[in-house]
């Protein structure tokens, strides 16, 4: 009987959580056994270490594993436009992470989304630009479905989580993914807004996209830390204005954090992830060249036949 491919499903039963700490997360408490693990992969260096350990539960329940990135590295040294989204990603699954949260700070572009909220979207418009937006090409072509670009299950789980520690809480939304460094200018905040828009943020895109690619279940979690630049009263959004918000958003992201593991089940079975590769590669695999396979060896290779 042959060994199963590391990324196939027969070889990834067991429910490890990732994850990715936007402004001001930069750690997540509570890991026991904790190492640090730094990770060279085939598209670049992550942010930073990625942080490896176990989440202790309740009542006799297993530990979960979990493996922690901060999207900007320690010390937020990194834009969102200099962020290795593909070298972070490949790295989570290179550590066997099966389910990834998002945790990130957003403009809220909605009078009824208020600076403390949390939002948990289910859908995204891409406004960023000139970032690498998947693992593939070089020979080998794939179409992932984004039409539902998160998961259900995990984003059901993390939205109770947000309630059961007190949260404001909107289930479902939109949220625009801009390029940044710079806020937006008022003009298209409320271009935004006239979209039916719901939160807007730098750096969930592409990062959902690469997590579909890589058959990782995906939930953002939305920090509303203002109201953008559109609403005239509260005026313009600022760096210090989001710092004091961030402040008690962190304190509540850690707790959630805490609270989504301790409910997970230990089995994918129970909470399944995407396996969107299995109807999205489309080249001849006796065209494929050998390079690209290696470098695609861990996303694609459990479906890739082996060449003659």
């Amino acid at each position: 009987m042959s060994t199963p491919h590391p990324a196939s499903p027969e070889a990834r039963d067991r429910l490890v959580l990732g994850v990715v700490g936007g402004s001001g997360l930069y750690e997540i408490e509570g890991l026991e056994e904790v190492e640090q693990v730094a990770l060279e992969t085939p598209f670049g260096r992550p942010s930073d270490a990625y942080t490896v350990g176990l989440l202790p539960r309740a009542d006799g329940l297993p530990p979960v594993r979990a493996v922690f990135l901060p999207r900007h590295g320690r010390g937020h040294v990194l834009l969102p436009s200099e962020i290795n989204f593909r070298a972070n990603v490949h790295g989570f699954k290179q550590l066997g992470v099966t389910h990834l949260l998002s945790v990130s700070a957003v403009g809220s572009l909605r009078e009824d989304i208020a600076p403390g909220d949390v939002v948990i979207p289910d859908q995204f418009i891409d406004r960023t630009a000139g970032r690498a937006q998947t693992f593939f090409g070089g020979g080998l072509v794939a179409h992932v479905q984004m039409g539902d670009p998160v998961d259900a299950g995990l984003s059901r789980r993390v939205a109770g989580a947000a309630e059961a520690e007190g949260a404001r809480v909107h289930v479902g939304g939109t949220c625009v993914v801009m390029e940044g460094p710079a806020f937006s200018t008022r003009a298209e905040s409320n271009l935004y807004r006239s979209w039916g828009a719901h939160v807007i943020g730098m750096t969930a895109l592409p990062e959902a996209k690469l997590a579909r690619e890589a058959e990782i279940a995906y939930a953002l979690v939305a920090l509303a830390t203002d109201y953008d630049c559109w609403h005239q009263s509260e005026g313009e959004v600022s760096v210090e204005a989001v710092i004091a918000v961030l402040k008690a958003n962190v304190a509540l992201s850690r707790r959630l954090i805490a609270r989504v593991a301790a409910g997970l089940p230990v089995s994918t079975a129970e909470l399944p992830y995407p396996r969107a590769l299995q109807h999205a590669l489309i080249t001849d695999p006796t065209r494929i060249p050998a390079e690209t396979r290696e470098r695609l060896e861990l996303i694609a290779g459990h479906l890739l036949q082996a060449p003659e």
